[in-house]
């Protein structure tokens, strides 16, 4: 009787286990294809914000600039002092002299003029500029994966049209191999060799396409493999062995600001200039141009005197014969006479100003190249719109007419087997340089988004600062 219950008890068990057992296997293995899913653009640009550790590290650089800008707001720490004055060598007997005292003082210094609040106002504006340095890293991120996810899409959107041309050339190679063999068609001995030379040919150009697919996908592994963590752990560097992209459909990209690109040529400079002065990374030097000239105010600072305050007590024991002596007070003050600032003071204030007028360059600079690359960015794209509709309504519709044209010719006994050949490479190159225009104009208009990236809730924060 107990073993039939304890195998009824068993049998429930196992009953009751296997369909959880299913259950985790299906959970594993949808977790498993989450995991290795093609990868669209949009989820390679978020991951790769989202596992960028520059991101995190000037977040802590930002937090460290705000916490020194507080200790430099502060009064430097009073400095105590303790000791014994006027003792006699010749028993150190405290009680022996009237001058021997125990002194305890104190001072206290104050920095030259608005010093603390300059530089602590210093800090506080570098600091500032770490949103703005962060939302133009995220921009750039969102150019360089786009530009990493379009070569791999162009090597493997390439391999599909080869691949599809190569069942062709095979059945070519076919016909030209049955009609040599038959004398049929006036199919010749070099004709056989043309069609295995080409699909010869086909096979290596597969494999350089592999080759750059390969290439652009483990780049692409840097920026959105693993998952980043402070611990620096070895999972926080780990990556898969291969990175799919989602090449079904290609992706759609839109000019964030397109009415810029409308604006004549002549025009466009000046709307440019007021453009990118809000632009994130203008921005991030603009507050680094308010902190120079923090510095420089702070530089002039040293043209006034460094005031301290000091005050000590000293202890005096009584005589020997019982009678008390007075205790001594000190109080004072201290301060410093900047007379001779010509080869001090005034130098470092010129230094100052000349490191700002520096950083002023830069922001000139900056922009003049940031007009330019927009612009040649503009025109390039607008050559890349003009060939991409030259292939779409022309070339490609034509080459496919002079393919059909000349297998027809062919198979009537009126073209040549050559002819038909080069059709058919006719073809695969101009599908194949179309797609190379429209992968570059998506890589010229992720170029231009980078330009028109204006974040207005950074510019409100900027402002309120």
């Amino acid at each position: 009787m107990k073993m039939n219950i304890s195998h009824r008890f068993t049998k429930i068990k196992v009953t009751f286990c296997w369909p959880l057992f299913f259950i985790f296997l299906a959970v594993s293995a949808t977790y498993a294809d989450e995991i290795n899913l093609p990868l669209s653009l949009e989820q390679a640009i978020q991951q790769a914000k989202t596992n960028d550790p520059w991101l995190v590290e000037n977040q802590f650089i930002q937090n460290a600039q705000l916490s020194r800008s507080i200790a430099a707001g502060t009064l430097p720490d009073p400095v105590v002092s303790l000791g014994f004055l006027n003792l006699p060598t010749d028993g150190f007997d405290f009680n022996q002299e009237d001058m021997t005292q125990l002194k305890a003082g104190i001072s206290q210094m104050f920095p030259r003029g608005d010093t603390l609040q300059l530089q602590s106002k210093k800090l506080q504006i570098l600091s500032g500029q770490n949103p703005y340095l962060r939302a133009d890293r995220k921009e750039r991120i969102s150019v360089i994966v786009t530009a990493l996810w379009l070569d791999a899409f162009n090597a493997k959107e390439s391999i599909r049209l080869i691949e599809q041309d190569r069942d062709l050339f095979e059945q070519l190679l076919d016909v030209s191999e049955v009609s040599y063999s038959t004398a049929f068609g006036g199919t010749q001995q070099q004709d056989v060799v043309r069609a295995q030379l080409e699909l010869t040919r086909l096979d290596d150009r597969l494999t350089q396409l592999k080759q750059q697919q390969d290439v652009a996908q483990k780049k692409l592994s840097q920026w959105i493999s693993g998952q980043f963590t402070e611990q620096y752990s070895d999972s926080a560097i780990s990556s898969p062995a291969t990175i799919e992209i989602d090449n079904k459909k290609s992706p759609q990209l839109v000019l964030k600001q397109a009415d810029l690109i409308e604006i004549n040529d002549q025009l466009l400079p000046e709307k440019l200039a007021n453009y990118f002065v809000q632009h994130p990374a203008m921005l991030a030097l603009e507050s680094r141009i308010q902190a120079s000239q923090t510095e420089v105010e702070l530089t002039q600072q040293k043209y006034k005197s460094q005031w301290g305050v000091n005050a000590a007590y000293s202890y005096r024991a009584d005589r020997a014969s019982g009678r008390s002596r007075a205790n001594f007070l000190s109080i004072g003050i201290n301060f410093d006479l900047p007379l001779f600032t010509e080869n001090k003071q005034d130098k470092q204030v010129q230094a100052s100003i000349s490191e700002a007028e520096a950083i002023k360059t830069q922001k000139w600079l900056l922009l003049r190249k940031m007009i330019a690359d927009f612009q040649t960015s503009k025109a390039n794209l607008q050559r890349l719109e003009q060939r991409s509709r030259l292939y779409s309504e022309q070339l490609l519709p034509k080459i496919h007419e002079q393919a059909e044209a000349a297998l027809t010719a062919y198979t009537n006994d009126e073209g040549d087997f050559a002819e038909v050949v080069r059709a058919r490479i006719d073809v695969l190159d101009t599908e194949i340089e179309n797609l190379n225009i429209e992968v570059d104009k998506k890589k010229t208009i992720a170029q231009l988004n980078y330009y028109m990236a204006i974040n207005g809730d950074l510019i409100k924060q900027g402002n309120q600062k």
